[in-house]
């Protein structure tokens, strides 16, 4: 596709604060300024920070149409997680998921720069961010597309229970059976924030944008976008937002994780971690490092407490592992900091991912080929679980949604990690998860199917 004069179209990105919102929307920045687009990204000065520090698999600084607009917020409290917490939705990051709603007037200031200069300024911002947006309508050249966070198949079921439609086909009644409750995914205060950010966003905005592919989830975007034309509404599956060819940069210093992981054979790694929003208790803890080392398997562990609001602020908790452990581990690294968890999917070592399933993370495994341990904490895990385990066959359950309050034992530790890394079964699933990994990689080139949405996409705000 042409390259769009600079002159004509400005895009603004608009990111929520959390690491895993953060994320998928400067890949997709990544994406569009590939189309010599220029890209402005508005965020605080805290986690515009956070996120260039953590962005792997490419350098935003490197990407000269791409801007960073940064404001200072008002100071906001950054307690640390609860490890004990019943409920794991991170409600410790509220202050600092408020503090970005501050944007609003900055956000104004920034459209009111490059909106007359402009034919078209375009607005892309995460659907909690809507408070901050919720002016773009009174800028005449200004169009706006919301971006979903979540897997379509999570997206569909959430539509649905919201609208109580109808389920008319059997395979879908099937999996509305087993569908998790939305017991315990949030917490009470994160709810009453979610419920918080909700603006009559579609009187702004012209579309729905997803970090989904279709030959993942063609299914479920087909149907989100039967309920999305009842409003009128276009939807644009654009995923994987994440790089698919991930290659070392020689300019940063590469993390010493990976002279060990070279040294492993193919596929015979598992790596586990939780993400940046989940905060293990220490009886946990002792559990999976036992059943890690009962199961004689190797391992990387990221060992690391779920982030504050600022992550660059106070003292980080001291994680205990049983005594004498890491010193017997010859099998094992244990990694207490962050990684570059992208490349480490990448490594032809990696064999296996026991994860939260977080979005951003199962994107990232799928498109890498690698099968999960699924082992959902809050929000829209379990359904992403769900997705993963029930529907794509590319992983198997850790524990299911029914027991997510009772302590995980090393013995079913054990029995999963072996399941995944060292069985009939485990090697099974690990062929089909390569199969749909080729098959979203192949999408994204000329010709397939998310190179062409993409192009359909930028041909639509370049009109």
């Amino acid at each position: 596709m042409a390259a769009v004069k600079q002159s004509d179209i400005v895009v603004v990105i608009v990111p929520f604060p959390a690491q895993g919102h953060l994320n998928q929307l400067l890949h997709l920045s990544r994406l569009i300024a590939a189309y010599n687009l220029p890209i402005h990204i508005i965020t605080t000065s805290t986690h515009s920070r956070q996120a260039k520090a953590r962005i792997h698999g490419w350098d935003p600084l490197s990407v000269e149409t791409i801007h960073f607009h940064d404001y200072p917020t008002p100071h906001f409290p950054s307690p640390p997680p609860d490890p004990t917490a019943a409920i794991k939705f991170p409600s410790h990051l509220i202050p600092s998921f408020k503090s970005a709603m501050h944007l609003r007037q900055p956000f104004v200031d920034l459209i009111s720069t490059l909106s007359p200069p402009a034919k078209r300024v375009v607005v892309i911002y995460d659907y909690l961010m809507g408070p901050v947006v919720q002016d773009v309508g009174s800028f005449p050249n200004a169009e706006a597309y919301m971006f979903s966070c979540c897997s379509a198949f999570a997206s569909f079921w959430y539509h649905q229970e919201a609208t109580g439609r109808p389920i008319l086909d059997g395979e879908l009644e099937s999996i509305k059976k087993e569908l998790p409750s939305g017991e315990d995914c949030y917490s009470m205060d994160g709810l009453q924030f979610i419920l918080s950010t909700n603006v009559s966003y579609k009187n702004f905005t012209s579309g729905t944008i997803l970090d989904a592919c279709r030959v993942i989830e063609g299914r479920y975007i087909d149907l989100l976008e039967q309920e999305e034309n009842q409003d009128h509404q276009k939807l644009w599956a654009l995923g994987p937002f994440n790089p698919i060819d991930v290659t070392y940069d020689s300019s940063h210093k590469r993390h010493e994780l990976f002279d060990w992981l070279d040294k492993q054979p193919p596929n015979s790694v598992l790596y586990v971690s939780f993400g940046t929003t989940t905060s293990i208790s220490n009886g946990q803890i002792q559990e999976i490092a036992l059943g890690l080392e009962k199961s004689e398997q190797r391992f990387i562990w990221v060992l690391r407490d779920a982030d504050k609001g600022d992550i660059f602020e106070g003292e980080v908790r001291k994680i205990e592992l049983p005594k004498g452990w890491v010193a017997e581990m010859e099998k094992g690294l244990v990694v207490a900091e962050w990684v570059p968890q992208s490349e480490i999917l990448a490594h032809p070592s990696t064999g296996g991912f026991m994860s939260h399933c977080g979005w951003n993370s199962s994107m990232e495994s799928i498109t890498m080929g690698v099968p999960m341990a699924a082992w959902p904490m809050h929000s829209d895990q379990p359904r992403n679980a769900m997705l993963l385990v029930r529907v794509l066959n590319v992983g198997i359950y850790v524990r299911d949604w029914t027991q997510r309050r009772e302590l995980v034992s090393s013995m079913v530790v054990e029995e999963v990690v072996r399941r995944l890394m060292a069985s009939d079964e485990g090697e099974e699933i690990r062929k089909r998860t390569a199969e749909v990994g080729d098959r979203v990689r192949r999408s994204v080139v000329n010709g397939g199917v998310t190179q062409m949405e993409l192009d359909a996409f930028v041909a639509r705000i370049t009109r």
